[in-house]
């Protein structure tokens, strides 16, 4: 399974984000939003933003019930 977080430095949110996805067997790849000036344009008030097999799944905050259905569902598809 292939996780993005989109995040920046200072983020408590984006920090909340990822321990859920740790709490969950996930190891996302943290991408930093301020590093890119077409991510901070599409992302900038909404971060945290993950992002499942090239799918946005979640802005602002990580719903852990949809979460766990998704990687249900995604465990069902392979």
């Amino acid at each position: 399974m292939d996780v993005i977080l989109y995040t920046r430095t200072g983020c408590h949110l984006c920090d909340d984000a990822l321990n859920v996805l740790h709490q969950h067997g996930l190891e996302p790849t943290l991408v930093d939003i301020d590093s890119n000036e077409g991510l901070r344009n599409k992302f900038d008030t909404c971060v945290p933003v993950v992002e499942i097999n090239g799918k946005i799944r979640f802005r602002s905050k990580v719903d852990p019930v949809l979460l766990r259905r998704l990687l249900t569902e995604g465990k069902s598809d392979a």
